[in-house]
């Protein structure tokens, strides 16, 4: 369900009616793109069915889904017939537009062109848990968690969220664990690991499916590089890669957490699937928080 997920805390909750929420979910229901339109997003019904609630609690956990639909128009196709269309207005006139006509007649290119582009679409998962104050946004990607992190204040109403930042970075708890070849308590170090230097010139070192638990990486450490992701294991249950902007990626339950699972309806399906989820990644980003010092508290302002 989570492939990749930001973590956000809920610093302000005063929920609307049950029966508001679902007014307001149903006026952002998704609608796909019209002839015309660029780009489309809503909310669509977590279990995949049609006309299905778009909210769904499994356990006191709210799942919400939300899809996305963009036409993209090939670019070398605008610039072909841009370039036709500025040939064919030279031709008449005997002046070629330039500068903000020309920036026109390419948006009039485009919204021609926008009927006959295919539509693309991406969903993403939404974790609402209000006793641990979290919400997790399955996606990594600025513009797409912002247009996420956008609607669900839209939703909620008075609702106030604020990215997930602990004591230590996880750029320098990473480097300690590296240069100490220590994994936190619960974790382990896996075989995969990015290193960078934090100047202009970004000199690099990636290891893929390689022993991190060799002096070069601490040398690479004490040259000045810092870790930017890191492959770990929590408790021989999830792998996932840490970045160092505390997004999770790759998030993967394993063998152990998966035995069993798969059986029944495809209704029971979804609420075993957001049960094994949920419960594996509350267990998980306690842990988590616990080894990067905690979560830092903003002090108030003299």
């Amino acid at each position: 369900m989570f492939k990749n997920a930001l973590v956000y805390r809920i610093v302000q909750w005063e929920p609307p009616t049950q029966a508001e929420i679902e007014r307001r979910l149903e006026a952002a229901r998704f609608a796909a793109c019209a002839p015309s339109q660029p780009e489309a997003a809503g909310w669509v019904e977590p279990r995949g069915e049609k006309h299905g609630a778009l909210l769904e609690s499994v356990g006191g956990q709210l799942i919400l889904q939300l899809c996305s639909e963009s036409k993209p128009v090939p670019s070398g196709v605008v610039k072909q017939q841009l370039e036709a269309l500025l040939d064919r207005i030279e031709a008449d006139t005997g002046r070629r537009p330039k500068g903000k006509a020309k920036r026109e007649l390419k948006e009039q290119v485009v919204h021609e062109l926008l009927p006959r582009a295919f539509p693309k679409r991406s969903a993403t998962w939404v974790w609402l848990d209000l006793e641990a104050r979290l919400v997790l946004v399955g996606a990594t990607a600025t513009k797409k968690t912002d247009a996420v992190l956008t609607r669900l204040v839209e939703l909620f109403g008075a609702l106030r969220l604020e990215p997930l930042q602990t004591a230590l970075s996880p750029a320098t708890a990473m480097a300690a664990w590296l240069s100490e070849k220590e994994a936190p308590r619960g974790f382990g170090i896996d075989r995969e690991c990015e290193l960078k230097q934090p100047d202009s010139e970004k000199a690099a070192v990636r290891y893929a499916r390689h022993t991190l638990e060799i002096d070069e990486v601490g040398e690479h450490i004490k040259q000045g590089k810092l870790p930017t992701q890191l492959a770990l294991t929590w408790n021989g249950r999830v792998s996932f890669v840490l970045t160092e902007g505390l997004a999770l990626k790759r998030i993967k339950l394993l063998d152990v957490v998966l035995e069993g699972a798969g059986q029944g309806d495809a209704d029971a399906g979804f609420d075993a699937d957001v049960a094994i989820m949920t419960g594996e990644l509350r267990g998980l980003l306690p842990d988590l928080i616990e080894a990067l010092g905690g979560v830092l508290e903003k002090q108030p302002a003299a």
